[in-house]
């Protein structure tokens, strides 16, 4: 079986499904019927997201699995997140971020009594 079009072909505006069919009973099911947001999806979205899922939503799993760079993995989960018809986050500000080994080494000062929970949330919340 192929996937079911979302989109229109001609006109490009969402197609909506109007019959089920069982193919072990026989019963067909005639309405409108809404396929759900992942089905708004395109097929290269689709699979980021089921890699995604895969590496049970560990961003520096996503990287290394498909050879991508953080903010690529970061820009792709806000498309998909736009294209379900959700408003994606607010971007955190440029450099905010800390890397893995940064994060790790704030909560290893931290687990030695370097620094307080109060600097290591600060820190980690890129304040």
């Amino acid at each position: 079986m192929h996937p079911a079009p979302s989109i229109c072909p001609i006109c490009g505006e969402s197609l909506t499904i109007t019959r089920l069919h069982c193919r072990s009973c026989d019963t067909s099911l005639e309405g409108h019927f809404f396929a759900g947001r992942l089905a708004q999806l395109s097929a290269a979205q689709l699979e980021f997201v089921e890699i995604f899922l895969l590496c049970e939503g560990k961003i520096k799993a996503v990287e290394e699995r498909l050879n991508i760079s953080y903010p690529t993995v970061r820009a792709r989960l806000r498309e998909v997140i736009a294209a379900m018809g959700y408003e994606p986050a607010a971007e955190v500000e440029e450099g905010a971020l800390l890397s893995e080994t940064e994060r790790r080494r704030v909560l290893d000062d931290l687990a030695e009594g370097r620094i307080s929970l109060d600097d290591a949330l600060t820190v980690l919340r890129g304040r």
